[in-house]
């Protein structure tokens, strides 16, 4: 561990941190959150299309929870990323969005409806939408040395490690508990109380001076590449629906309900191990190349699925799904980050994740209702579709004669 004093980048402000493995302080702290809380939320979320089912919700329930949940809650991404901004804090919409989470998961265990499940769900997901931006704004304003892949690399490795431990510990449950889902749902409590633990010890607020304050929303503030990229992830996200419906296909092909939990172990495994080396490779190279890889992969993914292949082949494509998160997930942050002023992060970041939780709502419909109404392959055989697309306009994008993304934003304003 080393104590250094950093320039930030763009903003000319010095960061006092103490770097740990090689990471700044606030990163790696705020990945402990995400670990945390992940944990929490994946040992609900890998067996929650089952206990939907088990209390009488369809497929296309399973969309609508999802979107509805995700999208209402997008809109208080890109509110609290703007306030952020404004007030030049982020810890205290991290604390509030984080604890609302933490009493609200284990309220799982006490549901009898799907009408319930969508109100619990919503809760939750609003204490998500109010600590994203802030959280993602001061991971970017803690990044030196341009390396903004790297940050929100580790961020990303550290989310699907809970999403490794959180499943884990379903499967263990599961296992000696056959079909006790509210079980799982009371234990998913305790990690996300101690993550707010972490959030109020370990994570250091970075300061902004008074002139630095967004003052208000102007479209003309933010550069034509910033609108661009985020038309591509619309097209994209619209065929990215609920990863459910994917639990749900490989529990139709003959996978068991307590080896699910498993199946989306691996996808998280394989992200966590490649998020990072991902992450710096972006960095190096240019974050567009890697997000055409990842969009090219999931369309692979989601084609093979719609082909309806064998158990042993689901495993495989789990794998490559995983690979497709390490190479976009962060990756999309990281290119935000690079493109917005200092003063401006948090609200491009809460206008880009407000972005895709409002896409998901009509791309979670349009999934679950081609798997009801139509057949299991169409909904999978869309998003390949879509995601070949959102390849093919990033590739235009990146030979375009467009500045690389990987140098600071105030140079590549077009």
């Amino acid at each position: 561990m080393t104590g250094e004093g950093k320039p930030d980048s763009g903003s000319g402000r010095v960061l006092h941190e103490s770097r740990i493995f090689g990471f700044e302080r606030n990163i790696l702290f705020t990945g402990m959150t995400s670990f945390l809380t992940d944990t929490s939320v994946k040992m609900i979320y890998s067996v929650m299309p089952m206990f939907l089912m088990s209390i009488g919700a369809s497929k296309a329930s399973l969309g609508l929870i999802e979107g509805v949940a995700e999208s209402t809650a997008s809109l208080i991404k890109a509110l609290s990323g703007f306030w952020s901004d404004r007030l030049g804090r982020n810890k205290p919409f991290m604390l509030v969005g984080y604890a609302i989470s933490a009493i609200v998961l284990p309220l799982y265990a006490f549901v009898i409806s799907p009408m319930q499940v969508l109100i619990l769900r919503f809760a939750e997901r609003f204490g998500k939408g109010i600590r994203t931006a802030p959280r993602d704004s001061l991971i970017a304003a803690s990044v030196t040395n341009n390396e903004t892949g790297k940050g929100f690399g580790l961020q990303k490795a550290m989310d699907n490690s809970g999403a490794i431990a959180g499943p884990l510990i379903a499967f263990a449950v599961l296992s000696l508990f056959p079909d006790n889902y509210r079980l799982i749902f009371l234990i998913a409590g305790i990690p996300a109380i101690a993550g707010i633990f972490v959030i109020i010890f370990g994570i250091k607020e970075v300061k902004k001076n008074k002139t630095e304050l967004l003052q208000k929303f102007r479209f003309r503030d933010y550069p034509k590449r910033y609108w661009f990229f985020l038309a591509i992830i619309f097209v994209f996200t619209l065929g990215n629906s609920t990863d459910a419906l994917l639990l749900v296909k490989a529990n139709e092909a003959g996978i068991k309900v307590a080896f699910i939990p498993l199946v989306y172990l691996i996808t998280n495994l394989v992200s966590v191990v490649a998020a990072i080396p991902a992450g710096s490779l972006s960095d190096r190279i240019g974050k567009e190349r890697l997000l055409v890889a990842g969009f090219l992969i999931y369309a692979v993914v989601y084609l093979f699925f719609g082909m309806n292949v064998g158990e042993g082949a689901l495993f495989v494509l789990f794998a490559l799904y995983g690979l497709y998160s390490a190479a976009t997930d962060g990756i999309q942050k990281a290119f935000v980050a690079d493109v917005a002023d200092a003063n401006k992060k948090g609200t491009a970041l809460g206008i880009y994740n407000a972005m895709l939780g409002i896409t998901l709502l009509p791309a979670s419909l349009i999934a679950g209702i081609l798997y009801d109404r139509v057949n299991s392959s169409v909904p999978f055989i869309f998003g390949a579709a879509m995601a070949l697309l959102a390849a093919i306009l990033m590739a235009v994008y990146m030979f375009t004669g467009r500045k690389h993304p990987a140098t600071d934003s105030r140079q590549q304003c077009l």
